[in-house]
């Protein structure tokens, strides 16, 4: 079990949270990994692309021109493939591309994203990012620069802090999620990972539930 610093909105070290092993030191399983965030991006798809077929295409029931006798091609329909304006041979149809995934593999992948982070040494605690009960960017901006410099940041807040998040929603290098919505794709996408100190919390709770309801 390792711990991280907790930072405040001065920037200074307040105390420490434990990491637990289970979720934070962990062997990554990068195949695993792949085919769960491969699954949820596909899960992501719309899959409500259609092309019409030449029976679906209004017109064309008349035959263009007679079979014989006129040196072309002989045709039956304006709406055939071959013509402008045709049906779609093969054309996209809507269709489902979700994949089954089961929770464990989806747990043990986060588990997996979350370990490689925090080895690095990219997963950080703020107490929080604004004081007070108004929502303020500029504030919270120079709280999260205190801690971290890159342009991808993922914070994590837990589902009742409006106040952080209202403040943080417009700046285009963070990306903002509930503890409980926690996932591998966001995870890696990232380069740093910052929790609120109550979001930590309410994510290892959630974690230790979802484990004891597998047992």
């Amino acid at each position: 079990m390792s711990s991280v610093d907790v930072i405040n909105i001065e920037g200074t070290k307040t105390g420490s949270v434990e990491l637990p092993g289970n979720i934070f030191d962990v062997q990554a399983n990068i195949p695993l990994m792949h085919q769960v965030v491969v699954a949820q991006l596909a899960a992501a798809r719309q899959g409500t692309a259609k092309a019409k077929t030449r029976g679906e295409v209004a017109g064309g029931g008349k035959k263009p021109y007679k079979q014989k006798g006129t040196g072309r091609a002989r045709q039956g329909s304006i709406r055939a493939p071959q013509f402008t304006g045709g049906g779609v041979v093969h054309g996209p149809v809507p269709r489902d591309y979700s994949q089954r995934t089961p929770k464990k593999m989806k747990a043990a992948a986060l588990r997996g994203a979350l370990s490689d982070r925090a080895r690095d040494g990219r997963v950080f605690v703020v107490e929080a990012f604004v004081n007070g009960d108004k929502p303020s960017t500029k504030a919270a901006i120079a709280t999260l620069r205190k801690v971290v410099q890159t342009n991808k940041v993922l914070v994590v807040l837990d589902s009742q802090d409006e106040l952080n998040w209202v403040s943080l929603r417009n700046e285009p290098s963070v990306h903002l999620i509930e503890a409980g919505q926690l996932n591998t794709y966001d995870v890696l996408v990232a380069d740093e990972i910052v929790f609120t100190k109550v979001a930590l919390d309410e994510f290892l709770g959630g974690s230790e539930k979802s484990e004891e309801g597998d047992k």
